[in-house]
């Protein structure tokens, strides 16, 4: 378990959006969800390529986290976020 660092991204480096931390921001930049109905949901609620988003907050456990899209807040589980690729903005 200790073999799994935490990976943090720095402005300007893509990855997954589970890999921000509190206050971070990013570009939306693909989504690939095997499941259909999921995906329609994460586009239905703004998550769009090119959306940014905002990481407001995170539960004390790490799951869910609170995030700022589309000026409101919205809260997704760490397992939808592995499915979102992005880009850091800051």
């Amino acid at each position: 378990m200790d073999s799994e660092k935490k990976k943090h991204l720095k402005p300007g480096e893509i990855g997954h959006l589970s890999d921000l931390k509190r206050g971070q921001k990013c570009i939306v930049l693909d989504m690939h969800n095997e499941n259909k109905a999921l995906r329609r949901r994460l586009l239905d609620m703004g998550i769009t390529k090119g959306v940014q988003i905002r990481i407001k907050k995170i539960a004390p456990l790490g799951d869910p986290i609170d995030i700022e899209i589309r000026d409101y807040e919205l809260c997704i589980r760490k397992a939808e976020m592995r499915e979102i690729d992005i880009k850091v903005v800051e």
